[in-house]
């Protein structure tokens, strides 16, 4: 029977409970779920003294399809089970031997195929229905900007940590959708944190990550949502004087996906409704509606179309198309212009 959808929580909530699967296929873009999963068969299916006769470590670069079955048809020397981890898994060539082992494996091996940026080629259709009907194929994606901050506010919740909402983006906006490097950041903060106080504020994320707390992507969208000139352009200036903070590169998805957004607003059937904007917009509260219904205040549908238009024409130019020679800076300075007159 073909798998329902298979996520890291139901994959994790069967291991802690040691109901395991005779193979494992982690793939996707996202290396982060990957590793947390293969890490965990690799710490916790073993006892200690038993890993250095039944644990394997396998590379596939190094190794074929053939020689991953010879090693999985094995019998286990002092445990329950074997345990083969294959590392870099798409390197595998000829997988035709796979296939026919994922058909009927070996119910004393644990084979843990990890298979990172990319997927199985949509056209191996019986591979992967082998994997699913003996094993577990798991596909890790990567998350969507939209998604950063609950992963955040998850995280650190798991942590006996909370965070307030201009944090969260903060974090989001500076660091973005890399969750290893998105964890290390948020172990970071967890470092600073005294014991009385759980608390992520702005100034911890000042402190700790380097980003301005008066000063980032956040609070420019808040200027440009309230149309505040004077304070968009202090935060231009900040910039243009250091110019390791930001750039127009980290800007222009944050602006582009808020008027995106804005101009789907426009065409919301209760756009007068905090609660109908949420909805129509997928937003995760009615909060967050908040910028739009602003934003639909300050900003015509036939504006925000024309400021769309601005934003595509400033990125082609960002990367060279009918741009010789304009810095970036200069770019992001016509943009903000634009958008406030």
């Amino acid at each position: 029977m073909a798998q329902a959808a298979v996520t890291y929580d139901s994959v994790m909530s069967e291991l802690k409970t040691r109901h395991f699967h005779p193979v494992y296929y982690l793939m996707g873009d996202e290396p982060y779920y990957i590793d947390l999963i293969s890490n965990w068969l690799a710490d916790n299916v073993l006892q200690p003294e038993g890993r250095d006769f039944d644990q394997t470590v396998l590379f596939g670069s190094d190794v074929n399809a053939s020689q991953i079955v010879d090693a999985a048809k094995r019998y286990p020397m002092m445990s329950e089970y074997q345990v083969i981890i294959v590392k870099e898994a798409q390197n595998v060539k000829n997988t035709e031997p796979l296939e026919k082992y994922f058909k009927s494996p070996m119910p004393s091996t644990i084979l843990v195929m990890c298979h990172k940026n990319g997927t199985i080629d949509g056209r191996k259709k019986e591979y992967v229905k082998a994997i699913q009907q003996n094993g577990v194929l798991f596909e890790s994606k990567k998350l969507r900007d939209r998604d950063l901050p609950a992963f955040i506010e998850g995280f650190l919740a798991a942590k006996n940590a909370s965070i307030d909402a201009k944090s969260t983006q903060l974090i989001a906006d500076a660091v973005g959708a890399d969750l290893s490097r998105l964890v290390g950041e948020l172990d970071k903060v967890l470092l600073s944190l005294p014991e009385n106080n759980r608390r992520v504020t702005p100034q911890v994320v000042q402190d700790q990550i380097g980003v301005s707390k008066d000063f980032n992507g956040f609070e420019l969208r808040d200027a440009i949502v309230n149309r505040n000139v004077f304070k968009a352009n202090q935060i231009m200036k900040y910039f243009d004087e250091n110019p390791k903070a930001g750039s127009i590169y980290s800007f222009l998805p944050l602006l582009f996906n808020y008027f995106q957004n804005l101009m789907l607003a426009h065409y919301c059937p209760q756009k007068n409704s905090q609660d109908g904007v949420a909805q129509w917009l997928d937003l995760r509260s009615p909060w967050a509606a908040k910028d739009y219904m602003t934003g639909m205040r300050n900003y015509t549908g036939m504006k925000v179309l024309q400021i769309i238009s601005k934003i595509r024409e400033i990125d082609a130019k960002s990367k060279g198309l009918d741009n010789p020679n304009t810095p970036s800076g200069e770019l992001m300075k016509e943009l903000i212009f634009f958008i406030l007159h």
